[in-house]
């Protein structure tokens, strides 16, 4: 049998579709195949400028943009704001943008980087949107995740690495896992109240990006190395993760999808996987959840006649 490929991707005319980090890597390719489809596609990312020319390269003429840095809450809130104004509807949140092992840095408001980016930013904004794709039938929030979080060890009490020795890479593997553990906290509570979406997370196998270009010395050499030996063909084969996740028919919440490849799911076509048994602690996952609405100051409400997420 052949694998899952883009043409298995239906019509989209009529569908909301907003994508983080959608300027380049698998966001863009994500992008292109939505825009190709029909559907109404918002770039949100930091740079609005490059989106905007990003947008005007991309068939179908039904994309625009919204400036997102997800290092701000103050811009993640603008965002919602006005993506809430411009849409009544959202059927597709795709949390994309990410942050690969940078040296130690913090968020404007204070957060580690890669938590901060990866999670706390893509935690607060699908609260602040979650009202749209409670109302619209058949949403889906698909977060991007790594095979890195098969590694990952979380600390709630220390997410910002104010005790413990940073390292890019403990960072990086922590942040992934934390995708999980909110995917799976977010679809335990969507169930909990009969609530529309479903959520669902995938990891989209080893791609030469620009998330890479924080990546130095060894690491640089050995990812350039399992990348050209068991990767990803090319940047479209990388978002198939992502396209599945998003349209398939078949994925139900909480799933993961993530390339078939034998080794260390680096390539191939996606299909539904079972991650790491950390990521599937519930504990854990109810912990995290209530420390993100802490530092975030978001907080969820799963009443579709309310607004969808309050922010402090």
């Amino acid at each position: 049998m052949t694998g899952w490929t883009a043409t298995d991707v239906g019509d989209q005319h009529g569908r909301t579709v907003v994508i983080t980090g959608a300027n380049g890597g698998i966001g863009l390719e994500t992008a292109k195949v939505f825009a190709a489809r029909g559907a109404s596609v918002v770039l949100a990312c930091r740079d609005r400028g490059k989106a905007m020319a990003t947008a005007a390269a991309l068939p179908g003429g039904n994309v625009t943009t919204v400036g997102l840095d997800l290092g701000s809450l103050a811009s993640i809130r603008h965002a919602a704001e006005e993506l809430r104004s411009r849409h009544s509807r959202l059927d597709l949140l795709i949390n994309n943008a990410g942050l690969m092992m940078p040296p130690l840095g913090h968020t404007e408001d204070g957060f580690e980087l890669q938590i901060g980016i990866n999670h706390l930013g893509h935690f607060a904004l699908t609260g602040l949107l979650l009202d749209r794709l409670l109302t619209t039938p058949g949403s889906r929030i698909v977060t991007v995740s790594s095979s890195a979080h098969r590694q990952g060890r979380i600390d709630i009490d220390d997410l910002h690495f104010q005790r413990r020795r940073y390292k890019p890479t403990t960072a990086y593997s922590q942040s992934k896992l934390a995708n999980l553990l909110f995917t799976y906290e977010l679809q335990r509570r969507l169930t909990a109240a009969a609530a529309n979406p479903i959520a669902v997370a995938l990891e989209p196998g080893i791609i030469s990006t620009g998330l890479q270009r924080h990546v130095s010395g060894a690491m640089a050499f050995s990812v350039a190395v399992l990348g050209k030996l068991i990767g990803q063909p090319d940047t479209a084969a990388g978002a198939l993760a992502t396209l599945r996740t998003a349209t398939d028919p078949a994925v139900k919440g909480a799933d993961y999808y993530a390339p078939d490849g034998r080794i260390l799911n680096a390539s191939g076509h996606p299909v539904p996987v079972r991650s790491s048994s950390a990521s599937h602690d519930a504990d854990t996952q109810r912990r995290l959840w209530v420390e993100s609405e802490r530092l975030t100051g978001v907080t969820y409400s799963f009443n579709s006649r309310s607004d969808a997420g309050t922010a402090a």
